[in-house]
This record gives C-alpha cells, sequence and structure tokens, in this order.
C-alpha cells in the first residue's frame, strides 16, 4: 500500500475520532479527545496490518503456488481482537457511585470509534466517514432530546418555612401541575426560634423529571413571597 494511501487513512480517523472526542471531553467525561483519538488510531493500524498481511500473503501465493495451501489468512481475525478488546478499555470509564452509573456513553463511544477506525483501515470510506457522522448526531443532538422529553426522574428532600400555609402549598401545586412534580411525603412542622417565635415549615419529598432540575424548583418556590426559606435536605 502507497505511504500516500496510508497517511489518508491515519489522518483521516485522527479527524473522526477527534471530533467524538472532543464531544466527550466537552461534557468531562473520563475518556475525552486524546483517548478517542488513540483508540481510533490503533484500530486503524491493526487493519492497515490486516490489509498488508493479505496483499503480501497474495504475492508470496501468486509466485509459489505450492505455498497456497500452507498460507491461510482471516481478513477478520486482528479486527475482531479489537472489538472485543476494547471492551476492557470502555469498563475503566464506568463509575457507579450511590446506585447511580456513570460513563456508558463513554464506554460505547469508545467501542464504537475503534469500530470506525477499523473501517478507516481497511478503506471503507463511506462507511467510515457516514458512520462518524451518524455517531456526533447521537451524542449531540439526541442529548438535547433526551433532556427534552425522556424523563429520569430524581428523588429529594426539600425543607421549606412559610409565612402563609396555603400560598405556599399553591407555589408548590403549581410546580406539580406545571413541571410534572410529584410530592412522595409530606410533613408539617411548628417550631420555635431563639425568640420563642413559631416557625411553620414542612418536610416534602419530591420526585423531579429530568427536564427540571431541582435547583430551578428552589429558585421558583423561593421567589415567592410568603416562603422564608428552602433548601435541599441531604441524607
Amino acid at each position: 500500500m502507497p505511504l500516500q494511501e496510508i497517511g489518508l487513512r491515519l489522518v483521516l480517523s485522527i479527524l473522526i475520532s477527534g471530533v467524538i472526542g472532543y464531544e466527550r471531553e466537552a461534557t468531562n467525561s473520563p475518556a475525552g479527545f486524546r483517548t478517542h483519538i488513540l483508540v481510533a488510531l490503533g484500530a486503524t493500524i491493526i487493519s492497515l496490518i490486516q490489509v498488508e498481511m493479505v496483499s503480501q500473503s497474495i504475492i508470496m501465493i501468486s509466485t509459489d503456488e505450492v505455498l497456497a495451501n500452507s498460507i491461510k489468512i482471516d481478513m477478520g481475525r486482528l479486527g475482531a481482537q479489537v472489538v472485543s478488546g476494547i471492551g476492557f478499555l470502555g469498563a475503566g470509564t464506568i463509575i457507579h457511585t450511590k446506585g447511580s452509573i456513570k460513563g456508558l456513553t463513554t464506554a460505547a463511544s469508545l467501542w464504537v470509534v475503534a469500530c470506525v477506525g477499523l473501517a478507516i483501515g481497511f478503506g471503507y470510506y463511506s462507511i467510515s466517514i457516514l458512520g462518524g457522522i451518524s455517531i456526533v448526531l447521537v451524542l449531540v443532538s439526541l442529548k438535547k432530546f433526551e433532556k427534552k422529553f425522556i424523563t429520569n426522574a430524581g428523588n429529594y428532600k426539600v425543607y421549606m418555612s412559610y409565612i402563609d400555609k396555603s400560598e405556599a402549598m399553591k407555589c408548590i401545586e403549581q410546580c406539580i401541575v406545571t413541571k410534572g412534580i410529584k410530592i412522595i411525603n409530606l410533613e408539617f412542622y411548628v417550631e420555635e426560634d431563639e425568640e420563642s417565635k413559631k416557625i411553620k415549615s414542612c418536610l416534602l419529598t419530591i420526585k423531579i423529571p429530568k427536564y427540571f432540575t431541582l435547583n430551578e424548583f428552589l429558585l421558583q418556590c423561593g421567589a415567592n413571597q410568603y416562603i422564608n426559606q428552602i433548601y435541599e435536605v441531604k441524607d
């Protein structure tokens, strides 16, 4: 294979994986810009080696037909090892903490970048370019779609003190109706401060959909004139 062709495939591998890696880097993922480029380059080099092995085998067999029975080359063997082996690298990006799992998307992007690298190395330019564009679209565009339309609720405990109970509850009800918030538990309290003044408060356990954050809820309720104080209670 000419050096120009090898250089073209390596550069294309860097460009496509670099764009994908940049998106991951921008989201503070465990594996970012350089990692994705290195994975794609490694896969491209492996497939280039496979192509060269096949080319050399064909040349050897054409000069000596006796070698046809002794030389056996599998075009997909080295590539298959890349596809399975990259899983170990991807596993290192997955983090499990407090019942939540992070890094699955980055692990998947590393695996698919390796596949793109293999396609480039084998010379499948249409597959690799269209595949790279599809990956970027999925990572960028579908993230916005997911945030807006796919709910993944989280439970939070919120303490709230208020002046007027009915007015404070109206504010909460407005969030329930307009933002899809659900109240799981609600407890009311009457306390006394240092000056023996009564403080009316409540403790809410709420479920907030993914498209509406807890901070937005706290800011919206905190702006109400009948609510004195509102904040998250962490266990």
